[in-house]
């Protein structure tokens, strides 16, 4: 209970006096809008405990979507502490008390997974973070899993960067990494299959409870692979894209789950 009252005492006093910070570098467009979120989520992996081990790197090409498996609200500290990006989220998340605010500051883009009709708009909207060269990273199975398995990546939003092509006047093509995130052990203790849910939150569990989990515990481990970035163009087979995509994050998940080393790349 103490680490519990201690973390979340020094969450306070480093979250509430940079959210106007943050909201003053988004409105004046400074540069400081892209740092300030990775120097903040960097501070919330130490507080909370998080050990990231890191194996190789985002590229650092532009424009760039980023693609990776999702099984825990950590997802979101764990790459924003490694790179600066903007992610994409349900719809929801932005009317979540503290936490939606804390994602309109990340400059996320938000997206109703149920209207099939708004995929154009949310498209353009990326598409629009990448001209100007923000990386943009999306959950390719579309929601989070129990962090065991990857899931099925769906193709639709990958159809940002073909928008972004189009609306660009100099980019010919878009790149598309992989990236893998896999929650491997606490304390030093492999989590297994049926511990897993200890790090992965899905599904119905409750947030708070699981958050309150976390901050209380600690030493909670995960690796992050980045694979080779893929070429996006005016020929590219979206779906074909995806399945690779997909593939190559669910091989370095499971070499992360059973131990193993994946190849990793370095930035280029």
């Amino acid at each position: 209970m103490l680490r519990l009252v201690l973390v979340v005492s020094a969450a306070a006093l480093v979250t509430f006096p940079l959210m106007p910070v943050q909201w003053a570098a988004i409105k004046l467009n400074w540069p400081l809008r892209r740092r300030i979120p990775v120097f903040y989520h960097r501070v919330m992996c130490r507080l909370l405990g998080i050990r990231v081990r890191n194996i190789g790197a985002p590229i650092k090409a532009r424009p760039l979507l980023i693609v990776a498996n999702h099984s825990s609200w950590m997802d979101i500290s764990v790459l924003t502490s490694l790179t600066p990006v903007v992610f994409v989220a349900k719809s929801e998340i932005a009317r979540w008390p503290l936490f939606g605010l804390l994602a309109k500051l990340q400059r996320s883009v938000f997206v109703e997974r149920d209207r099939r009709q708004k995929t154009g708009a949310v498209n353009a909207e990326i598409a629009q973070r990448l001209a100007e060269g923000d990386p943009v990273l999306l959950f390719g199975e579309g929601t989070a899993g129990d962090g065991n398995r990857v899931l099925a990546f769906r193709s639709a939003l990958i159809g940002a960067a073909r928008d972004a092509l189009a609306a660009s006047q100099h980019a010919r093509e878009v790149w598309i990494q992989p990236v893998s995130l896999a929650y491997v052990s606490q304390h030093g203790i492999p989590f297994g299959r049926h511990l897993r849910p200890r790090a992965a939150w899905y599904g119905k569990t409750s947030l708070v409870p699981h958050l309150k989990r976390v901050a209380g515990q600690g030493a909670i481990d995960v690796v992050v692979t980045w694979g080779e970035p893929l070429r996006y163009d005016a020929e590219t087979d979206r779906k074909a894209l995806t399945k690779q995509l997909e593939s190559s994050v669910r091989g370095f998940t499971i070499a992360a789950l059973r131990g193993e080393r994946p190849t990793p790349r370095t930035a280029a």
